[in-house]
């Protein structure tokens, strides 16, 4: 199997925690890896260059090939930024793993447009510029692979995270729309949440919880997706305590009207509407 061999992959916010375990992984596995972390706090602010260096420092000391790069992906600069540092190093840029993100929780009554703005410009928004400006080079090639991280805040909701569960899910949208726009062109497009031990969820698990949940066990799923052989695309996965699972949309079997149905029609019928005791696979129509 070709794997990652030898494929060039961009891992943003990959200084720490989870996207550490993917640089790793995949260099291990043969890649040559884009190591991008502003090394910024879990709100987004401030900055230290210091964490890509010491992963990139960690990768070389094992027999890997990787280069360090400090661009914040919440900007279409700095997205250009990280994927012409995959082309000056390597020539090429075959994967990208988007993984860079930031926390700021709040009740939706108290959150601010700014809290809003931050968590989607790094999350939706850096996804975007960074894979936009890597887009070109894999539809040249005809080939490319691209891994973006949801969340169940996003798949499934949660109290205090409106912004990261809206910019979470409208990254499941993303990869849907670059699965069917990428299939000819040899790219596929796939989402994960992970479930793990990190700075992101180290106040709102508890330590047993903590414990369980070790960030490398989603690293497998990450590498597999950036693979040669990979076939699922337009897909999402959860990932977490050795635990792999897909996870899509369905449909209720619904009800069916040959007229307009009154509002009182429709209310009738309302239980066929939710019923999901045979449920259709997702689709528009």
């Amino acid at each position: 199997m070709a794997g990652v061999e030898g494929r060039v992959v961009v891992v943003t916010g990959a200084g720490g925690g989870l996207g550490r375990e993917y640089a790793l992984l995949l260099a291990r596995e043969g890649a040559r890896v884009v190591v991008n972390d502003l090394g910024g706090s879990r709100d987004g602010t401030g900055s230290d260059e210091s964490a890509a260096g010491k992963v990139v420092a960690e990768i070389q000391e094992t027999g890997g090939e990787a280069v360090a790069n400090h661009d914040s992906v919440a900007t279409p600069e700095g997205g250009a930024a990280i994927v012409q540092t995959a082309l000056d190093a390597f020539g090429r840029v075959d994967g990208i793993v988007s993984n860079a993100g930031i926390l700021r929780d709040k009740s939706f009554v108290k959150m601010t447009d700014a809290d809003w703005d931050a968590v989607l410009q790094v999350h939706l928004y850096g996804s975007y510029n960074v894979i936009h400006n890597a887009w070109p080079h894999m539809r040249e090639q005809q080939h490319g692979r691209i891994v973006v991280a949801t969340s169940t805040s996003g798949l499934y909701g949660n109290f205090g995270q409106a912004n990261y569960g809206a910019a979470k899910l409208g990254l499941v949208g993303l990869i849907n729309t670059l699965a069917l726009e990428g299939a000819k062109y040899g790219i596929k497009a796939n989402a994960v949440a992970p479930i793990a031990a990190t700075r992101m969820t180290a106040d709102i698990m508890t330590e047993e919880q903590l414990k369980a949940l070790p960030p490398d066990f989603v690293a497998p799923l990450i590498a597999h997706l950036c693979a040669d052989e990979v076939e699922e695309t337009g897909a999402a996965f959860i990932a977490g305590m050795g635990r792999y699972q897909q996870v899509q949309l369905f449909r209720a079997a619904g009800a069916e009207f040959d007229h307009t149905p009154s509002v009182a029609e429709l209310a009738d019928r309302w239980a066929q509407v939710v019923d999901f005791s045979a449920p259709q696979p997702g689709g528009v129509l």
